[in-house]
């Protein structure tokens, strides 16, 4: 009997690694060409992590001869995730603090004029910005990139698994 060495560890750290590249890569294409602040190229980062999900899930059952668990999926995913998080997270840390600090101005300038479109106060404004200044700085920058990815790429996960699937025969 052939045996297995893809685990959902394995699978999972192997294209987290290789999905946040490709993400910091993208992420750094747009801050370069100051196209970050367009919604529609920002979105398609979303469409790589789908891209890695799958890749990871397709890695997994070529190993365990077209099988995966809906649990192996879920697994895989999360871990991918997590994988993706740290190494966006210590990018955008990086890039943000070291690099180009200017853009987080650029961030805040924008979300100021939305809330005053919206017709947001002075106050709530304020106390938006206050918010912002808080979950600013390397630590929380990482933290919520872990956090944030891996939670995404498990919602994902819970349709991406389920669709692909295969679960092995109980008598076999």
């Amino acid at each position: 009997m052939n045996e297995q060495t893809v685990t959902p560890t394995s699978a999972g750290l192997r294209y987290g690694l290789i999905t946040g590249f490709i993400l910091i890569i993208y992420s750094l294409v747009l801050y370069l060409t100051e196209l970050n602040e367009n919604t529609w190229l920002s979105a398609l980062g979303f469409l790589i992590l789908v891209g890695g999900l799958f890749f990871a899930f397709k890695y997994f059952k070529a190993d365990h001869a077209g099988f995966m668990s809906y649990g192996q999926g879920l697994g895989t995913g999360t871990i991918l995730g997590a994988v993706v998080g740290v190494l966006v997270g210590i990018f955008s840390a990086v890039y943000i603090n070291l690099i180009d600090p200017s853009i987080m101005q650029k961030q805040i300038d924008l979300q100021v004029e939305q809330m005053e479109n919206r017709g947001l106060s002075d106050e709530q404004i304020e106390q938006s910005l206050e918010m912002v200044n808080t979950f600013s700085g390397p630590v929380p920058t990482v933290l919520m990139s872990i956090l944030l990815y891996a939670l995404g790429a498990f919602l994902l996960s819970l349709v991406i698994a389920a669709i692909m699937k295969r679960s092995r025969p109980e008598f076999e």
